[in-house]
């Protein structure tokens, strides 16, 4: 917890920091230095801004602190997939995921403590909502992630999700303020296109994403094409019925021009039927999009079992056959809970 009295900096813009240091007396230029490695280095602390006089920090330690997240413990999957438990300042742990998956290294990263949502199968939804994550702690992740990619793999991220723990649209303020710091020039300066912000279906926020503009990609969390089966996995599904979710899906689209990436989980006699890949196509063709076919990650809390692999075939055959763009994806990190729905912090807080 912050004890200290002293602001966090990394939550002043560049003119508050220069207002600041104007007004004890430093040149106001400083706060592009200053910046720059708050976003660009990702400095973890003051003293690591070396072109900024002894002075000058000592007067920035004096007011100001970083609060970097941390790795509090990482597992290394059989498949080479990266589980790490990143502590927060005030002791908290999110997950996030390293996956290499040629040509991709790809982060999952949280955006929340826990989650509020209690989708049935994901072992977040069992979780409590703690808080949410600073635009700071998810830029972190994301920092502390490509470092393992390069010490591991000898070569950087290449793409980003969110769907670690949390829902990204329950905290869009700091999910966008995130967004542009990894994507500024003057921050790490990764391409948009190569980020993707899943939702379980919070429509008025997928509006709000094409009110803004958005340029990353958005992936919604659909798992049945049918409200009632929806409502049974995915209480959500309740007040963002399907029609309701249709209708902001294509005024994003009509505002970004973006297509839909929809991911569906395959359970075993729930949602695998031909008639399920039906009524899947039936909601994903009024906008250009692609499915991803996700298989089920068993977790202790709940009954569900992953759908056959002949009949996540058909069910893809089904799609493809109909026109639509659609991928199976295979499950990494699944022995060591790090693979879709299994995140939880089975790791033991360090209070």
């Amino acid at each position: 917890m912050i004890k200290s009295g002293k602001k966090d900096i990394r939550k002043l813009s560049q003119d508050q920091i220069k207002d600041f240091l104007t007004e004890n007396g430093e040149k106001g230029f400083r706060a592009k230095q200053i910046q720059d490695w708050l976003w660009k280095n990702s400095a973890k602390s003051i003293d690591e801004m070396t072109n900024l006089s002894k002075k000058t920090r000592e007067l920035l330690s004096e007011n100001f602190e970083i609060l970097p997240v941390t790795t509090f413990k990482s597992q290394k999957s059989s498949d080479g997939t990266i589980k790490s438990a990143f502590q927060l300042h005030d002791k908290h742990l999110v997950e996030g995921v390293l996956i290499p998956a040629e040509p991709r290294m790809t982060a999952c990263i949280s955006s929340q403590v826990g989650c509020s949502l209690t989708c049935s199968f994901c072992a977040t939804g069992y979780m409590d909502r703690k808080r949410n994550l600073d635009a700071s702690e998810i830029y972190d992740q994301v920092v502390a992630i490509n470092q393992q990619a390069l010490d591991n793999f000898n070569t950087g991220l290449t793409n980003i999700v969110y769907m670690g723990m949390g829902e990204p649209l329950l905290n869009y303020k700091n999910m966008m303020e995130s967004v542009e710091k990894i994507t500024s020039p003057n921050g790490l300066g990764m391409a948009s296109k190569r980020i993707t912000v899943s939702t379980a279906g919070v429509a008025k926020m997928i509006k709000k994403l094409g009110d803004d503009e958005v340029k990353f990609n958005l992936a919604l969390s659909l798992h049945a094409a049918n409200d009632e089966k929806r409502n049974k996995i995915m209480p959500i599904n309740e007040q963002n019925t399907l029609d309701v979710l249709r209708d902001a899906l294509k005024y994003y689209f009509s505002k970004t021009k973006n297509p839909v990436t929809y991911e569906y989980i395959v359970f075993n006699n729930f949602n695998d039927s031909l008639k399920d890949a039906e009524e899947l196509y039936q909601f994903t063709k009024h906008l250009p999009s692609k499915v991803n076919i996700i298989e089920y990650n068993p977790i202790s809390e709940a009954d569900f079992l992953n759908a056959k692999v002949d009949k996540i075939q058909k069910f893809a055959d089904y799609l493809s056959n109909k026109g639509v763009n659609v991928h199976v994806r295979r499950s990494r990190g699944k022995d060591i809970d790090a693979a879709c729905g299994q995140l939880a912090n089975k790791n033991k807080e360090d209070k």
